[in-house]
């Protein structure tokens, strides 16, 4: 029997439709990384762009091998391991008779899974002590979502992305905080400004990396300088 694969996907969108992307990596039984991709959408919704990743990742792996698949997406998840019967019955409309969003996409999943042996699994994201795998994809597809460029194994990039580290609260509970719009973390500094958790683009064009001071203004999150002339 072919050596079983463990693998993460996910997708990015800057705006939800924004600029988007896809990822996966890739590791050995032993849950070591062995390869990764990431890919650009242009702009699409975060939906598309996790579909298309789990697409990539099925289409890029050996269908004899069997696959685990580790997902923070519930939408996707819950596309193509509950809903996908349902919507085959109904002549691809959903439970109240509209047309199944994506069905392009999903309908091509549904053929990669065919005779497969593929396990999906849910792991939540950005948590402290979260799954290395998913943070890996999750920062890959957010770098390709800024840049809009192709990276990974296949395009010569041998280094891994660094994933932006989930920060826990002071308090006993040990939760990370809730994500922001704009992949935004709380910072403890004055002026209104705090910490990118990713890295995301500015309403002046400019990306801005992860770790770095923005500031929200009423066209989204940005450079602190930016604020004034929105």
């Amino acid at each position: 029997m072919d050596e079983s694969i463990i693998a993460a996907c996910d997708g990015a969108s800057k705006g939800n439709p924004g600029p988007a992307a896809w990822a996966w990596v890739v590791a050995d039984a032993q849950g070591r990384p062995r390869r990764w991709e990431a890919g650009p959408l242009g702009t699409a919704t975060n939906n598309v762009a996790e579909l298309t990743a789990l697409r990539e990742l099925l289409e890029s792996t050996d269908p004899a091998a069997p696959v685990e698949v580790r997902m923070d997406s519930q939408y996707a998840m819950n596309a193509v391991t509950k809903w996908l019967p349902g919507w085959k019955r109904n002549g691809w409309k959903t439970s109240a008779g509209k047309p199944v969003a994506n069905r392009e996409l999903v309908m091509g999943i549904d053929d990669l899974l065919t005779g497969r042996s593929v396990t999906f699994v849910y792991v939540p994201a950005h948590q402290v002590d979260g799954d290395p795998l998913n943070a890996l994809a999750d920062q890959a597809a957010s770098e390709a979502a800024t840049t809009q460029r192709p990276a990974g194994t296949a395009h010569g990039t041998t280094r891994l992305p660094t994933p932006a580290p989930a920060r826990a609260t002071e308090g006993r509970s040990g939760r990370a905080p809730a994500k922001k719009a704009g992949g935004a973390a709380r910072s403890t500094r004055s002026g209104g400004t705090i910490r990118a958790r990713y890295a995301g683009r500015c309403h002046c064009g400019r990306p801005y990396a992860a770790q770095e001071m923005i500031a929200k203004s009423p066209t989204g999150w940005g450079h602190p300088e930016c604020r004034a002339g929105s």
